[in-house]
């Protein structure tokens, strides 16, 4: 197609005096597209978007000014870096000073572990409760607070009860009228069936007569937690005299985020250490993983279990956790402090050699160990910067912000060479 030559000088002279009109005539843009090739008019059409150059977030269809500094728009270009920032080259005097390090990415094996607080708390499934069988009055109590360690079968306190009185009396009738052993046992079964103790049956069989206060006795070894009753109280089969804990094995309780909760397994191997005890510490075992998330925290709740043979491990305590889950082998990892954390991304700064260094964003994994898996981005053997990264990270961030700015503002110029 032939030019029309003329005219485009014409427009050109006239531009540079300063008084072409603004917006072109139609046959001025015909002769305009007829001089483009191919591809340039390919690239026009490769992002049909216009955007202001102070004012990024103001995008329109079509071509125009902005609403907000009045500046032309410009067409937005597809970024044919896909993603890469540009290399940055520094000489060796300034990387000596900078105090550059770099370590190859490497295959390594991982140890999973997670590292938390806990609360220790008595093993719920030990705890021991003592009700009084009938109806009465606590005639003595031996016990005097709480906290107090008992054993099984020591004296609690001594109970009068008119049901038991009553009881003891048909078995006394039953000893002594009756040969029937049937009868007897059932006037014995049912003194066991209030309480009565099998010492106390046998005491009140060999002396034939009965008893006003029958004792109440411990069930566990432990300490007293609880404490119910006191000397002289009327007490009904529904009210707890006595709980009692096993402290010869307890529970911890831990809060594990949500991003470490496939880590966890049932009979995984735990370690507690606790600042009572500097030095020492406990090996338990993972025993029950709770069904859900507390909604405020974003944590789960884990209960883990330890033997306590010494009781040196108290209530209430609390204790570094570590839950161990095993080790992940031939796994991709770098120096955790070779990592940049943006919020958005992570990324690493390749050493590519002869003074040449390139960020490259990646995909990271689990951390352990001072180690960071890595998933994807780069591979084994790739040299990255372990110290001075950010220095670098950031001018490569500056270079591409002028990369940026020359594609926005030369699209402009052309328009401007154009009308």
């Amino acid at each position: 197609m032939k030019t029309n030559k003329p005219a485009l000088v014409g427009a050109l002279c006239l531009l540079l005096a300063g008084c072409l009109d603004p917006e072109p005539t139609p046959s001025e843009s015909l002769a305009a597209a007829a001089d483009d090739t191919a591809l340039e008019h390919a690239q026009k059409h490769l992002d049909p978007k216009y955007v202001c150059p102070m004012h990024p977030q103001i995008v329109r269809d079509e071509a125009g000014s902005c609403p907000i500094c009045g500046m032309a728009l410009v067409p937005k270009m597809i970024d044919s870096g896909a993603g890469k920032r540009p290399t940055v080259e520094i000489s060796n005097a300034i990387i000596n000073s900078m105090g550059v390090r770099t370590q190859p990415a490497a295959n390594t094996t991982l140890w999973k572990y997670i590292e938390t607080v806990g609360r220790i708390d008595y093993d719920e499934t030990r705890l021991a409760h003592v009700h009084p069988r009938a109806e009465g009055w606590m005639e003595t109590l031996e016990l005097n607070a709480e906290g107090e360690p008992v054993r099984n079968g020591q004296l609690i306190g001594r109970l009068y009860s008119e049901e038991i009185l009553s009881a003891q009396v048909d078995f006394l009738i039953a000893l002594d009228q009756s040969s029937s052993k049937t009868r007897v046992d059932k006037a014995r079964n049912r003194l066991r069936l209030l309480g009565v103790t099998e010492p106390t049956i046998s005491a009140i069989q060999k002396k034939r007569e009965s008893i006003n206060t029958v004792p109440i006795v411990a069930n566990a070894d432990g300490v007293v937690t609880r404490l119910g009753a006191r000397k002289g109280m009327y007490v009904t089969p529904n009210m707890e005299i006595v709980t009692i804990a096993d402290l010869s094995h307890i529970w911890v309780l831990v809060d594990v985020y949500e991003h470490q909760i496939d880590w966890l397994e049932l009979g995984q191997t735990a370690e507690i250490r606790v600042p009572a005890y500097p030095g020492r510490s406990w090996d338990g075992k993972v025993e029950y993983i709770y069904p859900e998330l507390d909604p405020k925290s974003r944590t789960l709740k884990v209960r883990l279990a330890f033997d306590n043979p010494d009781g040196l491990l108290k209530a209430n305590m609390f204790a570094d956790v570590t839950i161990y889950g095993g080790p992940q082998r031939d796994t991709l990892a770098v120096p955790a402090e070779a990592v940049i954390e943006t919020g958005r991304r992570s990324s690493v700064v390749l050493a590519l050699g002869d003074g040449r260094f390139q960020p490259v964003d990646v995909v990271t994994g689990m951390a352990s160990g001072g180690m960071v898996e890595i998933l994807s981005g780069i591979k084994a053997g790739d040299e990255v910067v372990v110290s001075g990264q950010f220095l670098i990270d950031s001018e490569s961030s500056l270079q591409a912000s002028f990369l940026r700015m020359d594609e926005s503002t030369a699209p402009a110029g052309d328009a401007a060479m154009g009308h």
